[in-house]
């Protein structure tokens, strides 16, 4: 969907509680608990949950207890209308650009890291094409890179590689089989210091 239909359908989220009087408030902030799964949604969920199912108790009790169900109603309808409007933008993505490329690049880097796990299994990481973008695989591994396997084009991804780093890498890993760890690849294939930390976010030695 492109930004102006994300836009167009993030308005029609936050009007839910609006047209609905506040009884639609609860389905709507379920959506960005279940998709963003943050504590703060998650902690609004339960809010208005609360205050719908105060605001529905039987209004046969006394009446100040017909007031509170009353404020409660009105604080889950027009509460839940402009905290609506004040978040679509983050839960549908059509505002802070730096934000959601935050939040992209830290689920790649948890990707990464449940790969590296699953690598433990040799035959799990063969079987997954872990760290062969040159595979065809239907596993996201956040952009490992088998150092010991891919072929050159996929070592040019890794980061501050240059052509002739990438020769270096190669002839490297032909004569002794295959690196252990970022540490050997660095000193047996004479990188740069300043690559190692960087490189060590990226490759994986199978």
């Amino acid at each position: 969907m492109d930004k102006g239909g994300r836009t167009a359908v993030s308005f029609a989220w936050a009007a839910v509680p609006l047209v609905t009087l506040g009884l639609g408030t609860v389905p709507a902030f379920l959506y960005p608990a279940l998709r963003r799964r943050r504590p703060g949604d998650w902690i609004s969920l339960a809010l208005y949950l609360a205050l719908t199912t105060l605001g529905l108790v039987s209004t046969e009790a006394d009446s100040a207890m017909e007031n509170v169900s009353v404020v409660a109603l009105l604080a889950a309808w027009l509460g839940g209308t402009v905290h609506a409007f004040a978040i679509r933008s983050r839960v549908f993505g059509t505002g802070n650009r730096y934000g959601d490329a935050i939040e992209v690049a830290s689920r790649r880097r948890e990707l990464r890291s449940a790969a590296r796990e699953t690598a433990r299994d040799p035959g799990m990481a063969w079987e997954l094409r872990i760290g062969r973008p040159d595979l065809q695989r239907g596993f996201d591994d956040g952009g490992l890179v088998d150092v010991n396997h891919a072929p050159p084009w996929a070592l040019a991804s890794l980061p501050g590689m240059t052509p002739e780093l990438v020769n270096r890498i190669v002839e490297t890993r032909d004569k002794i089989s295959g690196f252990s760890s970022v540490e050997e690849l660095s000193s047996l294939a004479q990188l740069p210091p300043s690559l190692t930390e960087a490189l060590g976010e990226y490759a994986i030695f199978l």
